[in-house]
């Protein structure tokens, strides 16, 4: 099911890493700090993917600005100031002036405009329908200037000259903990991509600001609002992270995606994608000296322009109690009971994976007692999730039958409690460490999984990391998973999330027109041939291959970019519907393209 999930392209990263050899890149640092990976292979002749991460996400942002690694993401696609325009002269002149009126507007809005809000005047200050005089006439000369600066702007030319040149799949990712930039290149075209990244690494135009801020808007409503448990997700997971910035969503919260200035996107920009704050990554059929030649001469012009970013100061607090959340939706009645757990790179986290994967897939634990013995759950599987600062273990079912809720709580703490108080067979966890070698080998095949593998875990804290996890894995004892389970899975120190269908409500599927309306235009014409025939080899998969792509998606689900949340959740959505078609012996294709 890997074939399927690198639609998703960065949330595959962390979720393959490594295999039993060793991963040795080149290294190499410019005197302005940009470090680089250089991964010379010849597997795949002719083809380098190449990029950039900069370990910054939603994470790094504070009420106010929630959302902006996001939206700059956007930002970063429009261009410099040669880039996207046939006359730089004229353009620049109307972003100065379209600056000074986004100022104007901004100050009216927080001032007037939320006086009239919390006065109960009016619901939403940032609708234009509600706007004052002053505001109707701002807007006004904002859309004319508008109009007046399409006329010479070039649309997607960033994304043109690549494709024009032999590039493909020029895509990014923001997650909570990183951004990454990534595209797959002819190995002639090394010099183009040189240029291109950092030019806009040095100049940034940052146009089309007020659209794009429609667009993430439209984004956020498409990825949370209009989907059947979005809002839930998004209450559920602040609830859970308490003090931690991974409580509000990588999307960001309305109010702060409407309120962003420029000067908040230059500050932004200047501090976390100056050059030492950043990590180049090349993957293919490239010459090592060449492409050092052409990183001396491009990205060494780069200039780092403020101090550092400042290290993080606020962390989740532990959880002193537990927390039950309650809600009702257009869905299948569903379960979640989560846990903290670790951040990246804890010696804990190896263990934890494991625990995960005895719990899942055909042969695991859940499905054979909540599926096949008991007969209460449609689907249950876990899952691990380390980040950067903290992590988090889930549990998620659906019920089958009359099995309520309450019975599949049940039941998982049942599981719990065999992890805390029984061994783990030798048999059992030899299996677990023998498929995770496995999957992990397979991992490293293809360039541009390396290139996500070891931009992410550089992002987290080094890529020496794809090395030492395989090993910490194989080390894991049945006595570790005891341990770790008595610690972590706590019942006094968890969160529990409950839902329902509304009543009279029916299940709300997603459509492949609900996907390709969340895809940001430039990504839909790509993505949505590869979907479509991922979603034709459903059928071909098993009942296993199946189960593990789910826990896969749901281990990794809090990382998903949220211009991928839709696609993500569809292809959920159409793996269960399949897994409850082989459940039931029936037979027959996948009936993905018409839900």
């Amino acid at each position: 099911m890997r074939t399927a999930l690198l639609t998703a392209g960065v949330l595959l990263a962390t979720s393959t890493i490594a295999s039993a050899q060793q991963v040795e890149p080149i290294e190499y640092t410019l005197d302005n700090g940009m470090h680089f990976l250089l991964m010379p292979r010849d597997e795949q002749p002719n083809i380098i993917t190449a990029g950039w991460v900069a370990p910054v996400g939603s994470v790094n942002e504070r009420p106010g600005i929630t959302g902006i690694s996001h939206m700059l993401e956007h930002l970063m696609f429009k261009g410099t100031s040669s880039i996207g325009t046939n006359d730089a002269e004229q353009d620049a002149e109307y972003r100065a002036r379209l600056t000074e009126i986004r100022e104007k507007m901004r100050e009216l809005t927080l001032g007037g405009q939320y006086d009239r809000m919390y006065a109960g005047e009016i619901e939403n200050p940032w609708d234009p329908a509600n706007d004052t005089e002053e505001l109707r006439d701002l807007r006004a000369e904002m859309t004319a200037l508008q109009d007046k600066q399409a006329e010479i702007t070039i649309k997607n030319e960033f994304d043109k000259v690549y494709t024009g040149n032999g590039g493909s799949g020029m895509n990014a990712g923001t997650g909570n903990d990183f951004t990454v930039y990534y595209i797959n290149v002819p190995s002639n075209k090394l010099e183009l991509w040189a240029w291109m990244e950092s030019d806009r690494l040095s100049d940034p135009s940052l146009r089309e600001l007020d659209a794009e801020r429609l667009v993430v808007v439209e984004e956020r409503r498409q990825v949370l609002e209009a989907t059947p448990t979005g809002m839930l997700d998004e209450q559920f997971n602040s609830m859970f992270w308490v003090a931690s910035p991974y409580n509000w969503p990588i999307v960001g919260w309305f109010s702060d995606i409407m309120s962003y200035t420029e000067d908040n996107f230059i500050e932004y920009f200047e501090t976390h994608y100056q050059p030492a704050n950043l990590t180049g990554i090349i993957v293919g059929d490239f010459e090592v000296d060449e492409a050092k030649q052409l990183i001396n001469s491009y990205f060494g012009r780069l200039e780092n322009k403020r101090a550092a970013p400042s290290p993080l100061v606020t962390y989740s607090v532990p959880l002193h109690g537990e927390l039950r959340f309650n809600g009702e939706c257009d869905c299948q009645d569903q379960v979640e009971v989560r846990y903290r757990s670790v951040a990246f790179g804890n010696p804990d986290e190896p263990v934890l994976d494991v625990i995960a994967d005895l719990l899942n897939g055909r042969t695991g634990r859940l499905y054979k007692a909540l599926v096949e013995e008991q007969g209460i759950a449609a689907s249950a599987r876990a899952g691990n999730r380390a980040q950067r600062y903290a992590g988090s273990f889930s549990f998620n079912a659906t019920p089958k039958g009359d099995a309520t809720l309450e019975d599949l709580e049940l039941a998982w703490l049942e599981q719990i409690d065999l992890l805390k108080t029984e061994p783990v067979s030798e048999r059992e966890l030899n299996k677990i460490k023998n498929q995770s070698a496995a999957d992990t080998f397979r991992g490293l095949q293809d360039n541009s999984s390396l290139f996500f593998q070891l931009a992410i875990t550089e992002a987290y804290g080094g890529y020496e990391y794809l090395n030492s996890y395989p090993r910490a894995i194989q080390d894991v004892t049945a006595e570790d998973i005891m341990r770790v389970a008595n610690e972590y899975f706590a019942s006094d120190s968890r969160a529990v999330a409950m839902y329902s269908r509304k009543e009279g409500g029916e299940v709300k599927l997603i459509t492949l027109e609900d996907v390709q309306a969340s895809l940001p235009a430039e990504m839909a014409g790509m993505i949505m041939p590869q979907l479509e025939a991922q979603l034709a080899q459903l059928d071909t998969l098993s009942a296993e291959d199946l189960e593990s792509g789910l826990a896969e998606i749901e281990a990794n689900k809090e990382m998903t970019p949220p211009q991928m949340v839709v696609l993500m959740d569809y292809m959920k959505q159409q793996m269960e519907l399949q897994l409850q078609k082989l459940q039931n012996g029936e037979a027959g294709a996948s009936e993905g393209g018409d839900q």
